[in-house]
């Protein structure tokens, strides 16, 4: 087996092909389950459940990959003042969830409304995803003083990128 937290070519394989299938049913994502039926991840993101108030995620036994952008979520939920509890993640649990949304560095954060037809929530993106959400966008943007040591500038001259 190759080791989940190793970022290689070949680990995705899996996740190609849990999307197509998902795709095949109508699906836009894959949520991945694993060997012992608990959440894993979606087909390149990490996962995260919001339940009365607290932000739930995987923790590094769940066969997850430890994505920058999780990292990230995490801090940013702590920081606004919710609690933040990373351990396994029962499938029920997701369909329990008052919220949910997906992390990575291709989605950044993304709220899950519905899963197999079934309504996440009241099936619209939460407040704690919203407020987890905009912050990362503020973040990214720059207008986050705080977070600066978390961004590097590249500048642009003549059309040429030169990392800051």
């Amino acid at each position: 087996m190759i080791p989940t937290t190793a970022k290689a070519t070949g680990n995705y394989l899996n996740s190609i092909l849990a999307v197509r299938e998902a795709a095949s049913r109508g699906y836009d994502e894959a949520i991945l389950i694993d060997m012992y039926g608990n959440l894993a991840e979606g087909a390149v993101e990490n996962i995260f459940l919001i339940k009365n108030g607290q932000v739930l995620t995987n923790d590094q036994n769940s066969s997850i990959l430890l994505g920058i952008t999780r990292a990230s979520a995490i801090q940013i939920a702590k920081d606004l003042g919710y609690p933040v509890e990373i351990r396994n993640l029962k499938l029920d649990e997701l369909f329990d969830a008052d919220e949910a949304f997906l992390t990575g560095t291709a989605i950044e954060i993304t709220p899950i409304r519905e899963v197999d037809g079934r309504a996440i929530g009241d099936g619209a993106r939460g407040p704690i995803t919203e407020a987890v959400q905009n912050t990362f966008f503020e973040i990214v943007a720059g207008r986050r003083p705080e977070y600066q040591h978390w961004l590097h500038p590249v500048r642009i001259e003549a059309g040429v990128r030169k990392a800051a």
